[in-house]
């Protein structure tokens, strides 16, 4: 079991903050990463509420090795004061359009889609990345994987993250609780997906 424990905060001066984590985090990978969801319209559907995603990724690393995945993932979500702790599945798959031509077959139909493009440190042990998120702005993402959920557990790697976050600079008050995909929903249309990854 896989645990991730999160926040994601809006960032003002994208730059001013890459250089800052360049300063004491070295060097980045940069990415792009697009994903889309896919969710069962009916009732009765055994599909988590967070549906499943498909990422497409491209990564490049800092000697300048560029890798593409594709991944495949479903998550039970929970928000604890402005932290996220999800509960993650990830497969990779070798073909996209036979995989989702399954989804398909299994009743599945695609909502909403995100694309993201940034900059990924380990800062401190925690996953750090610098991400726009297209058509909502500037992010830092922060994340911490863990193999339970206690409140312990969450109470701690809370403490680290909301740490990390002040030592970059970043107020407490720019965290954001929302998912990505509910504030991209927002922005859009109503749409036939009311639970949105």
């Amino acid at each position: 079991m896989s645990i991730e424990i999160e926040l994601k905060a809006w960032v003002d001066d994208p730059d001013g903050l890459r250089a800052r984590l360049f300063s004491f985090a070295g060097l980045e990978t940069s990415f792009e990463k697009a994903d889309s969801y896919w969710f069962i319209t009916g009732t009765g559907s055994s599909v988590p509420l967070s549906g499943v995603r498909i990422r497409r990724e491209t990564k490049t690393d800092p000697d300048g090795r560029v890798s593409h995945a594709l991944w495949v993932t479903y998550k039970v979500k929970e928000i604890r004061e402005g932290i996220e702790i999800n509960d993650e599945r990830e497969f990779s798959v070798s073909d996209d359009t036979a995989f989702e031509e399954l989804l398909r077959r299994l009743g599945l139909e695609k909502g909403i889609e995100k694309n993201k493009r940034g900059w990924a440190w380990i800062c401190e042990g925690i996953t750090t990345e610098l991400t726009e998120v297209e058509g909502l702005g500037w992010f830092v993402e922060l994340e911490i994987i863990t193999d339970n959920d206690t409140n312990e557990a969450v109470t701690a790697a809370r403490f680290r993250l909301l740490e990390l976050l002040h030592k970059i600079g970043i107020k407490k008050d720019r965290i954001e609780p929302r998912y990505y995909t509910e504030m991209l929903r927002e922005k859009a249309k109503p749409g036939p997906f009311p639970y949105l990854d």
